[in-house]
């Protein structure tokens, strides 16, 4: 029973830490590219940028239903 929840504690930690480094590129490109090219934005943090990819998730998922 202990192993189990610490695997699955353990997978829990890897999926966060996996999500947070998918968020990286999201921030490097909007205060990279996006803060200078269009006038009024802001630059925005590493958790701003996790909240994006996972707004972005939620929208523009693929659901097929046969």
């Amino acid at each position: 029973m202990e192993k189990a929840i610490g695997a699955v504690v353990a997978t829990l930690t890897v999926l966060i830490l996996f999500s947070f480094l998918w968020s990286w590129p999201v921030m490097m490109l909007w205060n990279g590219c996006l803060v200078d090219a269009v006038s009024g934005l802001k630059e925005i943090t590493w958790l701003q940028a996790w909240g994006i990819n996972f707004l972005c998730g939620i929208l523009f998922t693929k659901t097929t239903s046969k």
